[in-house]
């Protein structure tokens, strides 16, 4: 139970005393008091604490993707093959498989590589002697996030370098990073993905990823472009992995969140021997945070049903609904 209180303070930003109405439900569907009250009955007083930690505060979070969809047209490291989408075939017909015939469709993918789009880099990535995709343990799973703005020196500058004096000015503001925390850096390099200038990026830079990892104790930082920094031999991202730290790379809209107050869930894949990870990172915010979506808000479980099929497209390389 003290666990659970200790998270109850930590997500506590997200949760406030009353009721209102729910700011975000279409014109003209019916409101009910927003958040909900929490109805203690012989039924549900012994409720497991997590479970009611859920329903008064996660239940109504804004949850803030911060992943780009992975598709064959998007931007890769210069060294790497492209990659390619292909409908999945019979291996005993060799047709593709189809709605009308075999009453489902699959797709195939040709990955050239795992460090690629919204991804998370394991240390084994630069040293084999640390953890690999499969081994990072699931406690990243949730974490706080910090978001520290320097999109207004990258308008000006496109190789601006995150500096230790921009991290003590934010926390001069917002705070102390908290220690295992995660800090994503926003510079609105992704905003015009996926025409993006992969050779000029915003940069985190050595001293700056030092600061962090031994000065504030982070669980891992993450950047907007698909490399940490600029340098011929990747000082600061090689120094990171070197040395048995996880980053953050590819991410998008950290626009849409805000400097502190939010967590940062990490989902990934675990391909065994994995260098990188391709990631699913979700912020959830305070509920009356003007970005996200609500859960049940869109429709989850069914999920919504489209005009437009799901259909191959040749042209583009992969299923669309137009």
């Amino acid at each position: 139970m003290r666990a659970a209180a200790s998270m109850a303070l930590a997500l506590a930003a997200l949760a406030s005393a009353g009721g209102h109405e729910r700011p975000d439900l279409p014109a003209g569907r019916a409101q009910t008091p927003w958040p909900p009250r929490i109805i203690r009955s012989a039924e549900n007083k012994h409720q497991p604490a997590l479970w009611s930690l859920y329903d008064t505060c996660l239940s109504r979070a804004k949850y803030i993707d911060l992943t780009h969809t992975i598709r064959p047209d998007m931007p890769i490291w210069r060294g790497f093959g492209n990659i390619t989408f292909r409908q999945a075939v019979n291996k005993e017909t060799g047709r593709a498989f189809a709605y009308d015939t075999d009453g489902f469709v699959a797709n195939a993918y040709t990955l050239t590589t795992d460090q690629m789009g919204t991804q998370l880099d394991a240390p084994a990535h630069f040293n084999p002697y640390y953890a690999a995709a499969d081994e990072i343990p699931a406690t990243f799973a949730l974490r706080k996030l910090v978001v520290i703005d320097v999109s207004a020196q990258v308008k000006s500058n496109a190789s601006y370098a995150l500096t230790v004096a921009d991290i003590t000015a934010w926390e001069s503001v917002h705070g102390v990073v908290p220690p295992g925390s995660v800090v994503f850096v926003r510079s609105d390099w992704s905003k015009p993905w996926p025409v993006v200038n992969t050779d000029v990026f915003p940069q985190v830079p050595l001293d700056t990823v030092k600061f962090l990892h031994l000065q504030r104790r982070i669980l891992f930082h993450g950047h907007e472009p698909l490399d940490t920094d600029m340098t011929p031999h990747f000082d600061a991202e090689s120094w990171i992995l070197s040395h048995g730290y996880a980053q953050a790379e590819g991410l998008t809209n950290l626009h849409q969140v805000p400097p502190t107050g939010c967590l940062l869930s990490t989902g990934f894949p675990k391909f065994v021997g994995g260098t990188g990870n391709y990631v699913r990172y979700v912020a959830v915010c305070p509920h009356d945070w003007t970005y996200g979506l609500v859960p049940g808000h869109p429709p989850e479980a069914p999920l919504p049903h489209f005009d437009a099929p799901l259909v191959w497209n040749p042209q583009k390389g992969y299923r669309s609904r137009s």
